[in-house]
């Protein structure tokens, strides 16, 4: 049975942003992986780490910390990236004595968004982590295929402006249960900005066709290096929300910069496909799971 505790990792005013750290009973110094939920930076929280998914990496040795953040578009793009390094600096530095893991084992890993915030982690973070594995995720946040009306979504039912906006009030906000209410407002909202090409504007507060240069710094795309960390990209070659081209293109570029990395690709599969069907049960997540955790134990994370 795992042990598991629930911490403030931070506090911005009245805003309390918390993790929960799950890891087997023992007293020996594990490796950690930092995990970050899905959910556009606009909904999502750290309780949607699927249950058969953190098993696998618990019975593998590691302490699994997810992080909530806070989300936008209360809050903008600057402040998200802020909590993720925030997060994994409390790790490294709170996590010996709160939950014994070893400060120089800390992998980082994300769905979708999460994704995102696990290649920011590759260029953003110090020191930098000993891997990064995306599921799903992106490293262009300022292409067309998100600040232009996105052809998946404007099939949908239109969203107005005033609907899309019943979901957004002025409180911050650190994480949405996918079941509820709110969840489904601020899903509206995610759809009205998809369906506008609003979504970089919405969650940074500024317009990419005008101001290209600002997104530099939040583009993993654009900031790799021969430092950054060993990469592994998953995806989906038929995902309808994030473009299977994302994770190419973030490979070519690791490629380019000498970088060790892989490419997955999960054939006729579409977004979170590891959260649909059968999970574990399902021959090819089990596979890809012995793959993640070979790829971390080549990368000094065991």
């Amino acid at each position: 049975m795992f042990l598991k505790q629930t911490c403030v990792y931070k506090a911005v005013g009245d805003c309390q942003v918390r993790a929960d750290v799950y890891r087997m009973p023992g007293d020996v110094a594990r490796p950690a992986i930092l995990w970050l939920h899905g959910g556009a930076l606009i909904f999502g929280d750290r309780e949607t780490l699927s249950p058969d998914q953190l098993q696998r990496y618990l019975r593998a040795g590691y302490a699994v910390i997810a992080a909530d953040y806070r989300l936008a578009p209360e809050v903008r793009l600057e402040a998200i990236v802020e909590d993720l390094q925030d997060a994994h600096d409390w790790v490294r530095v709170q996590g010996p004595d709160l939950f014994q893991i070893d400060p120089e084992r800390v992998a980082v890993i994300g769905h979708s968004a999460g994704g995102y915030l696990a290649l920011m982690a590759g260029f953003r973070v110090n020191p930098r982590p000993k891997a990064l594995v995306s599921f799903y995720g992106y490293g262009d946040i300022a292409g067309d295929w998100y600040s232009r009306p996105d052809p998946f979504y404007s099939q949908q039912p239109a969203v107005s402006k005033e609907e899309a906006y019943q979901g957004v009030g002025s409180s911050i906000i650190t994480g949405t249960p996918f079941e509820g209410s709110l969840c489904e407002e601020r899903y509206r909202f995610y759809v009205y900005c998809r369906q506008q090409g609003l979504w970089p504007k919405e969650v940074s507060g500024h317009d990419p066709s005008a101001e290209p240069k600002w997104f530099d710094p939040f583009c993993p795309l654009r900031n790799v290096t021969e430092d950054y960390p060993p990469t592994l990209l998953i995806h989906g070659d038929q995902d309808t929300d994030v473009p299977f081209q994302q994770s190419v293109l973030m490979a070519e570029e690791l490629a380019h910069r000498g970088v060790e990395h892989e490419l997955i690709t999960m054939s006729n599969r579409g977004h979170v496909f590891d959260l649909d069907g059968d999970g574990m049960g399902d021959p090819a997540i089990s596979s890809l799971f012995d793959q993640v955790l070979a790829f971390l134990e080549q990368h000094g994370m065991q």
